[in-house]
């Protein structure tokens, strides 16, 4: 249990800008407990930003209430899943040959492509959050999209080879099984008996992040012949998007 305490850490250290006092170990065992607990960080960012929403959706205009909880939202994350998307933006932008496009996304300039993937990205989440926040949809659908975000980088870590063997990637891979994919989606499980339908959103909304992955997947193989920190990172921010408009669907259309 200690060993899961330290990997819960670690990931708490890595994915968020949330203080953790504790200098944890990196090893084999405690690396793993923390991509184990990806989604269970995702679920804690969620959970914050639920209870935002729920303290102020009385209090704030609708438009002002969303870009605040875009705004926490990065804030917690510290932009980290941003930068990947910049990044992998920049280097597929450039049409260039593979090695070109490795160096674009290890160059620290910013281009073109980066800027506009990350207007459109965050303009996009927030009119979702701003939707979803005028349907009253239930806060708990919120509290999910994060989680199931972190469990797409777990999915891609676990099942797609990294492009080389050197960086963040390739470092949390190493030590990885199937088992341990599986293993992160228990706190996704806890999560079903307060959720608005339950199984059946959780189901749908893990179906929508499947065929994300799948696509987005065989793009990453295709453009970059592997997986590295920056593509995981995009990935995050491409599978929230996608969940929350699948979320907004579901409630204005199923639950309407």
């Amino acid at each position: 249990m200690k060993r899961a305490g330290y990997g819960l850490l670690l990931a708490i250290q890595f994915l968020t800008r949330l203080p953790v006092p504790v200098e944890c170990p990196w090893n084999a065992a405690t690396s793993r407990w923390a991509v184990r607990c990806y989604p269970l960080v995702g679920l804690l960012l969620g959970a914050l930003l639920a209870g935002v929403s729920v303290v102020l959706h009385d209090r704030l205009p609708t438009p002002l209430l969303a870009l605040l909880l875009l705004s926490l939202w990065v804030a917690l994350s510290g932009g980290l899943h941003l930068d990947g998307l910049m990044d992998v933006a920049d280097a597929l932008g450039s049409n260039a040959p593979l090695a070109r496009r490795w160096a674009i996304m290890k160059d620290p300039q910013v281009g073109s492509f980066a800027i506009l993937a990350l207007v459109f990205l965050l303009a996009w989440k927030g009119v979702l959050l701003w939707a979803l926040l005028e349907a009253r949809t239930s806060p708990l659908l919120i509290a999910l999209i994060p989680a199931l975000g972190r469990l797409g980088a777990v999915a891609l870590l676990v099942l797609a080879p990294a492009a080389r063997a050197e960086g963040l990637a390739w470092a949390w891979k190493a030590h990885l099984r199937r088992r341990d994919l599986w293993l992160s989606l228990i706190p996704l499980a806890l999560a079903l008996p307060w959720l608005p339908d339950g199984s059946l959103l959780l189901g749908g909304l893990l179906v929508a992040l499947s065929s994300f992955l799948l696509i987005y997947g065989a793009l990453m193989m295709r453009a970059f012949k592997g997986i590295n920190g920056d593509i995981v990172g995009a990935a995050i921010e491409g599978g929230e998007l996608w969940l929350l408009l699948i979320a907004w669907s579901w409630w204005s259309f199923v639950m309407a």
